[in-house]
């Protein structure tokens, strides 16, 4: 079928590799080059150039690369329509997550959505908030879920729910004896942090920068789970989404450190390209998610 074969092409394309492009695909590197090879001989024109370390679109490649898009795009849709006359909702649903959305949020909600859409293909990539904005430019996402403020005038953003920020520690920190402290009680503090690039990590920088405060040490991890389990061992305190915290807060493994006069919110936000049209697992995926947020606040 010509569309599995555009598909293959695109993929080389994006990954600029064909064992990647393969491994993405789960086929095998000689059918993704037999492919490719059945391609050029169709169209009579080499579309690629190759090397052992990179592969790199021909002048021919590069029209074939956005026509092949385009028309994947459109026999999708002509999919999905011709499911709707059956009243079903089939095809992909490709999004990016931030972590905090990713790991405690999404999965309860594509629970819902994939036992009404059994037929939806879905596939979730988590990362931090700036590598989702930049897979929802790249056309990787159908859509992307993120926290914090989103400077994204290109695309259509929608806030979905707010969600609280705590400041954390262990429950033998010396913080914790008070049953809340003022911001200057902050300083010179050791923190432990996620990654530049996360939208958690902004609001830490945040409070210490609007605060004034110094820090004595910090530690930097590229997931929640790791910051919610330094802070735990006693490594220091931390800022992190009340999602991530809530069992433990409740079991005491972690203590929360209200800071007087202070909460600290943020807007959960959903991404999507102006210029895409959405298909039907998308739009059932948007219901879904705005359903499931009236529940989400009846937790705490």
């Amino acid at each position: 079928m010509i569309t599995d074969t555009l598909k293959v092409f695109v993929a080389v394309a994006e990954q600029r590799n064909f064992s990647q492009a393969a491994k993405l695909l789960n086929l095998s590197q000689p059918g993704v080059s037999l492919h490719i090879r059945n391609l050029e001989n169709e169209l009579g024109a080499k579309l690629l150039h190759r090397s052992p370390k990179l592969v790199k679109l021909t002048e021919a490649g590069e029209i074939l690369f956005g026509k092949a898009q385009q028309i994947l795009g459109l026999y999708d849709e002509a999919k999905q329509d011709i499911h709707m006359l059956r009243d079903e909702v089939t095809g992909s649903l490709f999004m990016g997550a931030s972590f905090t959305i990713g790991e405690y949020i999404l999965p309860r909600v594509l629970a819902d959505y994939a036992q009404q859409y059994p037929l939806v293909d879905v596939q979730v990539h988590i990362s931090n908030s700036d590598n989702i904005l930049q897979d929802i430019r790249a056309g990787r996402f159908h859509i992307g879920l993120v926290e914090g403020q989103v400077d994204a005038k290109d695309l259509q953003v929608t806030a979905f729910m707010k969600d609280e920020m705590v400041l954390i520690a262990s429950p033998d920190h010396l913080l914790t004896a008070s049953k809340s402290v003022d911001c200057n009680q902050l300083q010179d503090q050791v923190w432990v942090m996620r990654e530049t690039g996360s939208g958690t990590r902004a609001y830490s920088d945040r409070l210490i920068q609007d605060g004034g405060l110094s820090i004595k040490r910090s530690f930097v991890f590229n997931s929640s789970q790791g910051v919610k389990e330094a802070v735990a061992c006693g490594l220091g305190i931390a800022l992190l989404s009340r999602w991530v915290v809530r069992k433990e807060l409740d079991s005491g493994e972690l203590s929360e450190i209200p800071i007087r006069g202070m909460k600290i919110s943020r807007d959960l936000s959903l991404l999507q390209s102006k210029d895409e049209p959405a298909v039907m697992a998308v739009l059932r995926f948007i219901q879904t998610l705005n359903l499931n947020v009236q529940s989400l606040y009846a937790d705490f």
